[in-house]
């Protein structure tokens, strides 16, 4: 089987959803479920300097996350890796962070689809939400 893959130049001329929809079609051609693997250094370096392979004009942090989103949301996912995270190489941390959130996401949007699409809410132990205790609502 061949494997796809898009350019920097493709996302900044179509968009990233654009783009995005096109990998998730193409991933779907005939499986049932996919393996979504994070390649950290798709990430500008200012997003992520703790990478092997920086790679000047990379994707922000905000389009990764929605495009997992996106991808989690649509698809049967099997798995999820996130790789290339260095962090001798990122004393601040904030590439670790960005795996981090892309992997919250990811299971996030695993609780939502449970869900039939809405958003989990949590309730205290005798089943009432916090905004009904007087707390902000908190949702994933």
């Amino acid at each position: 089987q061949g494997m796809r893959w898009h350019l920097m130049r493709e996302i900044e001329e179509r968009g990233a959803e654009a783009v995005v929809d096109d990998a998730i079609a193409e991933a779907l051609d005939g499986a049932e479920a996919i393996y979504l693997s994070l390649d950290i250094d798709v990430l500008d370096p200012g997003m992520a300097p703790g990478t092997g392979t920086p790679e000047p004009g990379g994707m922000l942090t905000r389009e990764v996350l929605r495009a997992v989103r996106r991808i989690v949301g649509s698809v049967e996912l099997a798995a999820m890796d996130i790789v290339e995270v260095s962090p001798p190489y990122d004393h601040a941390e904030v590439t670790a962070m960005a795996a981090h959130r892309a992997a919250l996401e990811c299971i996030s949007a695993l609780a939502v689809k449970k869900r039939g699409g809405h958003p989990v809410r949590f309730e205290d132990a005798a089943g009432a939400r916090p905004a009904e205790a007087g707390a902000a609502p908190v949702s994933v």
